[in-house]
This record gives C-alpha cells, structure tokens and sequence, in this order.
C-alpha cells in the first residue's frame, strides 16, 4: 500500500513540476558539454520549441524579452543515457534477495515498483535507458514503457528486452526439490529451434532488444583468466541471433568470462554486457564486427561483497580483471556506451557512481560523459534523435551545479532535467 501510495502522489505531483513549451523557452547555461568533441562550450542559450531543440547559441543572442530558465551556474548536457537497466529489480546482491522478489512479491507489486524505479532514473537525469530484462516480471517491462510512452506516468524513453533466456539449470532460481515447480528469472529454451521460437515470441509482446545469457559458473584460473561455463551451444546462439536479426531486432550477451565472451562475439551479438574477461583475440572479433562493449563496472563492486558472503568469492577476484579488461578494450579502440545494470544494486544509490568508476579505470571524463551521452545514443540507433544538443534534436537536457570535466562526481548531482521539451526537475 505504502508502494502505492507513494506513485500517486508522483502522479498528482507531475502536472505542477513539470510542464511543455509550444511557444520558444531558453535555457540560459554557464556551459554546454559537447558530446562530439569532449569539451565545455561557455555561455550558451539553448532555444526549445515544442520537444525539439530550436537552436543553440551563445549568451549575446538572447532575445530581451523571453521564457527563459536560468542555469547560468550550470553545465548543461545531453540527456544521459543508461544502457543497461532493471526497473523491475531491487537488489540481488546475494540469493535470499533475489528469491525475495520472485517468491513473495506478487507481479502487480513488481509492475509497482518498476514505475517507481522509472521516475527515479529520469530524476537521476538519465532520460533514456535500454531496460534488459524482467528477472521473472514477465512482460511487465513493455507495460511500463507504454504508460511513459503515453504520460500515465512519469520516466524516461524506454527500449526493453522482457524475460531474456537461458539454459534449462543455468539460471535462478535453483536449488530446491524436484517436483517444486519454481519461477525462474529468465525464459528457458534448450535446442536451436526452441530457442528460436521464444525469440519470436518475445518480439511478439514488445520486446526491442533479446538478451541471452551466455555463461555461469565463474572461477578465476592461476593465470588471471576469468573461466566459466558457456549456457547455450554455438548453434543455439546462432538460432537466437539469426532470428532476431532476421526480424530487425539486437541481441544483447550477458558475458563475463573466457567461453561466454567467445561465443557471443562468434555468434555475432550486437552489444557484449559485463565483459569482465575479453581474450585478446575476441577483443580484435569485437572491433572487427563493431560490437559495443558495456562494462557496468560500478555494480560489480556494488554486489560483489553480497555474493561472497554467499560463497562465491569470484566477484570479488573480478574487480581487478575488469579494470584491466576496460584498459585493453580502450587501447583495442572498442565501443564503449555507459551502462549500470542499476537494479542489481538497489535504485535508491544513483546509478550515475558509474561515472567515477569508469573513469578511476582508465577513461577520461569527457570519454565516460560521451559514452553516456552521444555514444550510448548510437548503441540504441537513436543517434538521429539523442545524444547531442544540436537544431533538431529532441529537447533531452540536464545540468549539473559545476564543471564535471574537473569534478567527475557533480554527474551525481543532476539538479535540471527535461525531457522532450518538458522540464520534471529544477535546481
């Protein structure tokens, strides 16, 4: 009830917070993040006509008399961008959480929660994500998009992957008796052509990306190498990503060690999540067949002192290899786009920490804003729409109180947010 309650009063709240210009309405910004070259353009007005950007010039050009929101002692950016996300999730940093969710809380709370987790991630300042999928909700993340999509309720533009697929006995949840019939988190499908009947059945409910699992099982070898079990065979995995190319949709690999990361770039997937080992040679497949990496460094750490103390004291080993991991994928000139996997750590921590962690590991800041920003936007093809301020594009703008070029962490401190000419958050 308390769930509830509190996503009413966001709703009743929504029309006096936030509103839609049909007329021209100036943001007057300190400064610009150009996510095209990496630098802070100063002084500039930024014009909004309707959800579109109008045009973007400097202080001088501001007419005398104008709608205008000051942000004078900001930097204003694009939209941000999350590339991998789990609304409907909480938190599973150790198995009771997860069992948690799927045993005792019912579809409807979930659906709940996720709306809530939506509004959340927009108040972050993140104004799109690709939601990769349910974890046992089902189809619920399709729900939710459309009530975005059609202003029910508060959050931002959403691509979604449903239950995402595994491997019969690869998944949770495990370990109980035969003869329990127990929920998993992800859709079961075993055989080439089982694998590509679920594809389009998921395709069928909405579904914009297929996310597969393709490893489990990690250990750490003697030589540094993260090892693991793959899930799928090669031929499953090309049933799934032949089926979902032929029908116009990306295939998402959640893929953390040695075999998973190989068969997946082998079987051509479009975006690699984790990677927390990348052998040399899949690293150069990666960059020969422009497959994005997505290194969600942030919850890893986040999550890894919760798995130990369920017995697995790999995720803790991992830190150091995925550090060294995002250098090599750097230097290898791979695609790299922000993603959180926010909802393996629970939504009340601002999933924007990744910033600070990608760039401790190696990026420059202006390169973790730009993965977030112009890059993430490429990995979704919504390059034509987002990513950039620029005449054209859809009026998606956040500001931060001060030079995050200088100071990395101020991104956690999203103060302004419009999205679609429409502003939700104000300093």
């Amino acid at each position: 009830m308390k769930i509830f309650c509190y996503l009413v009063t966001i709703l009743l709240l929504l029309p006096a917070l936030a509103y839609a210009q049909d007329t021209s309405h100036y943001l007057k910004c300190g400064a610009l993040f150009d996510s095209i070259h990496g630098t802070l353009r100063q002084h500039v007005v930024i014009e909004v006509q309707g959800n579109k950007i109008a045009s973007v010039k400097p202080w001088e050009q501001l007419p005398s008399s104008t709608d205008l929101t000051d942000l004078s002692s900001e930097t204003c950016l694009p939209g941000l961008i999350d590339t991998h996300t789990h609304v409907l999730l909480q938190g599973d940093a150790t198995a009771a959480e997860y069992a948690e969710q799927l045993l005792k809380q019912s579809q409807a709370y979930r659906g709940i929660m996720g709306a809530v987790d939506a509004s959340r991630a927009l108040n972050y300042g993140f104004t799109t994500i690709r939601d990769l999928e349910t974890e046992g909700a089902l189809y619920a993340d399709v729900d939710i998009k459309h009530l975005i999509q059609t202003g029910v309720i508060p959050g931002p533009r959403m691509q979604v992957a449903t239950r995402a697929l595994d491997v019969t006995g690869a998944y949770p949840l495990q370990g109980y008796a035969y003869g329990i019939d127990v929920p998993h988190g992800v859709q079961l499908c075993d055989g080439a052509e089982e694998c590509r009947k679920a594809v389009r059945e998921q395709i069928s409910y909405g579904a914009d990306w297929i996310k597969v699992y393709v490893d489990r099982g990690y250990f750490m070898r003697p030589d540094g190498v993260l090892d693991d079990i793959p899930t799928f065979t090669l031929d499953e995995l090309n049933a799934i990503v032949d089926e979902a190319h032929r029908q116009n949709h990306p295939v998402a690999a959640h893929a953390m060690g040695l075999h998973g990361v190989h068969n997946a770039v082998t079987a051509g997937v479009d975006t690699l999540e984790h990677g927390d080992y990348i052998a040399p040679e899949d690293l150069r497949t990666m960059a020969a067949k422009g497959i994005w990496y997505v290194p969600t460094a942030y919850a890893l750490e986040a999550v890894a002192e919760g798995r130990a103390s369920d017995g697995n004291p790999v995720y803790k080993q991992m830190i150091q290899t995925h550090a060294e991991t995002m250098k090599r994928a750097m230097e290898a000139h791979i695609k790299i786009a922000f993603g959180t996997d926010a909802g393996a750590f629970p939504w009340t921590t601002n999933p924007a920490k990744e910033f600070a962690v990608l760039v401790r590991d190696g990026m420059a800041p202006a390169q973790a804003i730009e993965s977030a920003t112009a890059q993430a936007a490429k990995l979704m093809h919504l390059d034509g729409q987002l990513g950039t301020v620029e005449p054209g594009k859809l009026a998606d703008v956040v500001a931060v109180p001060g030079n995050p070029l200088e100071q990395i962490t101020l991104m956690e401190q999203v103060n302004f947010v419009m999205k679609d000419g429409t502003v939700y958050r104000k300093p």
